[in-house]
């Protein structure tokens, strides 16, 4: 029975892992991701903008 004992606490963590992972993969996509993809999409065209006004107002 000591096999038994030695073997259950990285079976239990192997078995956590795997749900930890998998919980994470599920929540990665859906109408939420579209919605971040959009307002990271929104940020960095106007940074971008912003970046290219000053060489359009010095030509």
């Amino acid at each position: 029975m000591d096999y038994v004992s030695a073997l259950l606490p990285p079976v239990v963590m192997a078995i956590a892992f795997t749900a930890v992972i998998v919980t994470m993969i599920k929540s990665q996509g859906g109408a939420n991701k579209a919605k971040e993809d959009a307002a990271v999409d929104a940020v960095l065209q106007s940074a971008e903008s912003a970046r290219q006004e000053p060489k359009a107002h010095g030509a």
